[in-house]
């Protein structure tokens, strides 16, 4: 391929000439990832154990180059000031592309909200730094609102009053007992079908069914390595507790088979690391969340060595739908697209090791599974991973949505994988 001054991606084919020259070998060329659901923590969380700029490092590692940076943070994302401030905090510490999201928690903000916002993340169930949701009556006026304001919109589908009150959880079993999937379909019953000019997106879909659901409604949603890979008896501690819980065996391996068929259109991490002394507190009180976005593609790519996962459908879920839905130039190895772009050598497998990641909580639910790193990241055609590690500069932008609002986008559900 050739790559022009400006970072673009000119031309796409075997033979090229150019004044510089990379032959990567028998390596694979990709489309870096996008991820639609990170928690950076930033501002108002410790960085000793995430930050805006040691998550993005991460994510560069992991071979993302964008991420979606959700707004549950401390102040939470409500307000433009608290926004605009992020965004500053940003210049100069973020390795990768910030998109952030914004919570439509007070309608006054909303329309100077969406002049400034890459997306909104609405709560159906209160989480770490958002107490507050929109009551039943009140979601259908939202989400006409929203509809008007044109920007994306990830839900947090989970209604609270299917949780189990009074019920102590002791294990991932428990709070998979305490909030059943009965939460998720209950959700969905009040979202479907949205207004029709509403760009929704759903987050960590647990179950095939609601997988199908949403597929057939022509609904945009993501699926996560945990809610794929583990189930609720992977792991009996803290650190496999999240919300949306772990499944049980049967409904995990169900969701992965849909994804394996090319039914999930999107893969994102819904990063969200915590300390080990936090999750080392008793079940009941430790918090919800698992660290995610550098290990995310690298698992999955070595699903695709081993056979087990299609590289097509691997590329379109973490790499080309999420970037269209957010309405950016990356994804794909395609003229007029961003060379973000990826070296792979899928012989270069390694089992993960806290110790050798970026990320500063210090553990990962995955220790010990084989993952494929790329040796190479590029961003604009500028290496920014060299040899698995972080050789970059911070100059990771923030960036919006690049079609107008209203306008329409390639469907995010379609079935054909997107190849390189």
């Amino acid at each position: 391929m050739a790559i022009g001054a400006s970072g673009r991606i000119v031309s796409v084919g075997k033979v090229r000439t150019a004044r510089r020259r990379r032959d990567v070998g028998d390596s694979v060329i990709l489309p870096a990832a996008t991820d639609l659901h990170v928690h950076l923590r930033d501002p108002g969380g410790d960085p000793a154990v995430e930050s805006l700029a040691s998550g993005t490092v991460e994510a560069a590692r992991g071979g993302v180059t964008l991420v979606g940076d959700m707004p549950n943070t401390n102040p939470a994302v409500a307000d433009v000031d608290v926004l605009e401030e992020k965004a500053r905090s940003a210049h100069g510490r973020a390795a990768v592309d910030l998109l952030l999201f914004a919570v439509p928690s007070r309608p006054g903000a909303l329309d100077r909200l969406a002049r400034t916002a890459g997306a909104f993340k609405l709560y159906l169930s209160p989480t770490t730094g958002i107490d507050r949701v929109p009551l039943r009556a009140e979601l259908p006026g939202l989400l006409s609102r929203l509809s008007q304001l044109g920007l994306p919109l990830t839900v947090h589908a989970e209604a609270a009053e299917e949780f189990r009150p009074g019920f102590i959880p002791r294990d991932p079993v428990g709070w998979n007992a305490a909030r059943p999937t009965a939460a998720e379909g209950a959700a969905l019953d009040r979202l479907l079908p949205p207004p029709a000019a509403l760009r929704l997106h759903i987050a960590h879909v647990t179950t095939a069914a609601s997988a199908a659901r949403l597929r057939s409604a022509g609904t945009s949603f993501e699926a996560t390595p945990h809610h794929l890979l583990l189930s609720e008896r992977s792991g009996l501690d803290s650190r496999f507790k999240v919300n949306p819980p772990l499944r049980s065996e049967a409904e995990r391996q169900s969701l992965w088979e849909a994804y394996r068929r090319g039914e999930i259109p999107c893969l994102a991490s819904d990063h969200a690391p915590h300390s080990l002394s936090a999750k080392e507190l008793p079940f009941e009180t430790a918090p919800s969340g698992m660290p995610g976005v550098e290990t995310m593609l690298p698992i999955f790519l070595d699903r695709v060595r081993s056979g087990e996962l299609d590289l097509g459908t691997l590329i379109a879920t973490a790499c080309d739908r999420p970037a269209r839905w957010v309405g950016q130039p990356l994804g794909r190895i395609a003229p007029g697209h961003r060379a973000n772009l990826l070296v792979v050598d899928f012989k270069r497998r390694t089992r993960l090791d806290p110790r050798r990641l970026a990320a500063p909580c210090g553990w990962t639910a995955f220790e010990g599974w084989e993952a494929i790193f790329p040796w190479e990241h590029y961003r604009d055609g500028e290496r920014i991973v060299e040899d698995g590690e972080y050789v970059g500069r911070p100059t990771g932008a923030v960036v919006r949505p690049e079609f107008a609002p209203g306008e329409g986008s390639p469907t995010e559900t379609d079935t054909e994988p997107a190849g390189p």
